[in-house]
């Protein structure tokens, strides 16, 4: 069994704490310690000021603290007194300081920065020092100099404060455009990163049918300035925007075998742009046999436009509670703000389509164009009058080596045609597609930085391009890619801006623009090669799954695209109840 012996207890018998100098352990005695001299003069303050650790400055001893009558010495380390002369022990060895004896040839500086010295006479707070002095404000804050306030290296402007409310911030989480069920599971998960350097050269498409009518372009608004506005007028005219499963064209030339993946100019392009994306979308994939479909759900993502999805700081929709909070009331406003995010994708989708119809002649001369076919989601029953929109069934080889057969049949979709010039639908001649950027309020939250443009558009066109193509570069790129799909030989952008920035139901047109599809996609810098490749890796790895349903998802927070195994009967539910008609007091109560 162990023994244990109790410890030597040494006892103070002055009744003191701790035991007297007289029975002190041998191990505890303060041998060979050097006697650091020091005058009676001699203030003693801080031990060590670790604030200056510049050179030969550092403190020796006490007598050197900072506040004592021994200050700074040059490159000796002598110290001097008040009175100038030198102070007492300040030419005896530095017994005190401290020598590392082991080896650092392994050791390697990271960053590379030199260190801040405050060399005022006190520490400056808030937003900068003094005038020849640094602050915290110069520690990647920012700094006030002679000048005002300067941006430091890497720092913001007039020392911001992190985390403080960061979660009503842009960087706050997004919701997805679909809600994932746990019966849902994932079966790829691909970065951005990697998608942006794929490539894949694609032929020129085979023309597989015409369908529609499309009427010319107004040259009149060619001419419109900010000097002589014209108002946005509200249209009544019907354009579909069938999914692809529903499309009876494309079911027919499913049933032949005419291509491997069918999809149109609006899903295709999302895919094609998608490292471009912030906000969340999805895309359903249905494989049958040897052929698949890419759809959207109806009111999803592919129905409205977006604003401003690529600024610093974009719009953003009415915050919830503070999650720190979990007693603070959620505070929903009757009247969602005209600012929003989604009040300004739906006045950003009601201003495209109107803007397309009504800068188009509709009364002869010039007459309409008819395409090969007539328009195939317009009934007999209908009686409403069609907008101009022309559909182009175009067939793209996606084969890498001539022994695949991987194609792709895209239903691309054309605006008008420009009149005057040689009108060749089936060689897409003097075709148009008719787009609009809207403005909405400079000084408003979201806007981006973007100019006034009714002081900028006519002198600084470039400057508002500009900042659109950086506000705005994914949905520039898709409309781009849309265009360069449909083989249209212009694209026309409309400036279009409320006539109150109060009021989001009255428009003005203040300019419009005519620009070549490829080039405005080399100015936005726009691969096509890359996004056929980002196609085909994607169609690659839905033919190695089984047949059924699938699903293709943005994640809404992170440059990441996940494909996930869904259900058959996934979204069958929400398009049933989509099409079951109002009765007389739910159509009172919507109204």
């Amino acid at each position: 069994m162990a023994s244990f012996s109790l410890p030597t207890i040494n006892d103070n018998p002055d009744g003191g704490w701790g035991p007297s100098s007289s029975n002190l352990p041998p191990q505890f005695k303060f041998k060979d310690i050097p006697y650091a001299p020091y005058a009676k003069t001699d203030k003693l303050g801080r031990f060590a000021d670790w604030n200056d650790i510049s050179g030969d400055n550092r403190p020796q001893n006490a007598a050197q603290a900072p506040g004592s009558g021994a200050t700074r010495g040059g490159a000796g380390g002598g110290r001097r007194g008040r009175d100038g002369q030198p102070a007492f022990g300040s030419g005896t060895a530095s017994a005190f300081a401290y020598f590392h004896v082991e080896d650092e040839s392994s050791f390697s500086l990271v960053d590379n920065k030199a260190s801040t010295v405050r060399r005022g006479g006190g520490m400056s707070r808030g937003r900068g020092g003094g005038r020849g002095g640094a602050s915290y404000a110069n520690r990647g804050m920012g700094q006030r100099g002679r000048g005002g306030f300067n941006a430091g290296r890497g720092g913001a402007q007039r020392g911001a404060r992190r985390g403080w409310r960061d979660w009503e911030r842009s960087g706050r989480n997004r919701e997805a455009s679909v809600a994932i069920s746990p019966e849902w599971s994932m079966l790829e998960e691909v970065e951005f990163h990697r998608l942006a350097k794929l490539r894949l050269d694609v032929d020129e498409p085979e023309e597989l049918g015409s369908y529609g009518r499309v009427y010319a372009w107004e040259k009149s608004y060619d001419r419109i300035t900010t000097k002589n506005e014209q108002p946005l007028h509200l249209v009544d005219r019907i354009k579909y925007n069938t999914t692809t499963s529903d499309d009876p064209v494309i079911q027919e030339l499913a049933s032949k075998e005419t291509a491997t993946v069918y999809t149109t100019d609006v899903i295709l392009s999302v895919l094609m742009c998608a490292p471009r994306s912030v906000y969340p979308w999805d895309i359903v994939i249905v494989r049958e046999g040897n052929k698949l479909f890419l759809d959207k759900r109806d009111g999803g993502p592919f129905d409205t436009v977006t604003v401003n999805e690529n600024a610093a700081d974009p719009p953003q929709d009415p915050t919830a509670a503070n999650p720190n909070n979990p007693n603070e009331k959620i505070v929903v406003p009757d009247t969602p703000s005209i600012n929003s995010a989604t009040s300004l994708s739906l006045e950003a989708t009601y201003i495209n389509q109107n803007f397309g119809f009504q800068s188009v002649i509709e009364t002869p001369p010039p007459a309409p164009v008819d395409f090969s076919k007539p328009n195939p989601f317009y009934g007999p029953d209908e009686t409403e009058p069609l907008a101009s929109c022309g559909y182009r069934y175009r067939l793209f080889d996606l084969g890498v080596t001539e022994d695949e057969n991987i194609k792709i049949c895209v239903r691309t979709e054309v605006d008008a045609f420009s009149a005057g010039q040689g009108i060749n639908p089936r060689l897409g001649q003097g075709l148009v597609t008719i787009r609009a950027l809207n403005e909405f309020d400079p000084r408003a939250q979201g806007a981006g930085g973007a100019p006034d443009w009714r002081t900028k558009l006519d002198a600084q066109r470039g400057a508002v391009v500009a900042t659109e193509m950086k506000n705005n570069s994914c949905k520039l790129a898709k409309w781009t890619v849309q265009s360069v799909l449909a083989g249209a030989d212009l694209m026309k952008i409309g400036y279009i801006s409320r006539a109150n920035p109060r009021d989001n139901t009255r428009h003005v047109i203040l300019s419009t623009t005519s620009t070549r599809p490829t080039d405005f996609a080399a100015q936005l810098n726009v691969s096509l090669a890359n996004g056929w490749g980002i196609v085909r890796t994607v169609t690659d790895l839905c033919m190695k799954q089984p047949e059924g349903k699938y699903v293709l998802v943005k994640d809404p927070n992170k440059p990441v695209i996940r494909l996930y195994s869904v259900p058959l009967t996934a979204f069958t539910a929400e398009e049933d109840e989509d099409d079951v008609p109002f009765d007389g007091e739910e159509l009172e109560s919507a109204a």
